[in-house]
């Protein structure tokens, strides 16, 4: 575990220290829905929207990146009540809380900010480590989508909706 994980806003010098480790998350195709070849250009659209949605960095000490989430609403109209967070940690540093940290910071940032509930549209079922530490931070999940998932390896997989009242 960390002695400090400091979260604070991403900004455009963060990408460089992001990109890495994004990249490589999503090319291995495991844990995300998106595409596994993603060009650099779409990736940081994607991953730093515009406010009102949030981007995060976890730091150490030495301002190192840890890991990242992004934030925003998960529906527009009347469905805006509902957050939904996204997160990364760089594989250098998993095990250590970062996750964690990230996920309590974004349950305290959608509760702060007015939302009702949060939900997790896709999370991989044998992302079993993601899981567990959702359903310790109070999410559920509420269904999952059979086979939802093509796993590089483990062929099709289930996809869980996760979901939490704030």
């Amino acid at each position: 575990m960390l002695a400090r994980v400091l979260i604070r806003e991403a900004n455009a010098a963060d990408w460089p220290a992001i990109r890495p480790f994004f990249h490589a998350i999503v090319a291995a195709g495991e844990t995300y829905t998106y595409a596994r070849d993603m060009d650099e250009a779409t990736s940081r659209t994607m991953w730093m929207p515009a406010p009102p949605a949030r981007t995060v960095v976890a730091v150490d000490d030495d301002g190192t990146v840890l890991g990242t989430a992004k934030m925003h609403a998960n529906h527009m109209g009347g469905a805006a009540h509902i957050a939904t967070a996204s997160f990364m940690v760089d594989p250098a540093h998993g095990g250590r809380g970062v996750g964690r940290a990230l996920g309590e910071y974004a349950v305290e940032w959608a509760r702060a900010t007015g939302f009702r509930a949060m939900q997790f549209n896709a999370v991989v079922e044998t992302n079993t480590r993601a899981v567990a530490l959702w359903k310790s931070l109070g999410f559920a999940v509420m269904a999952t989508l059979p086979e939802g998932f093509r796993h590089p390896t483990k062929g099709y997989v289930g996809l869980h909706i996760m979901y939490r009242r704030l």
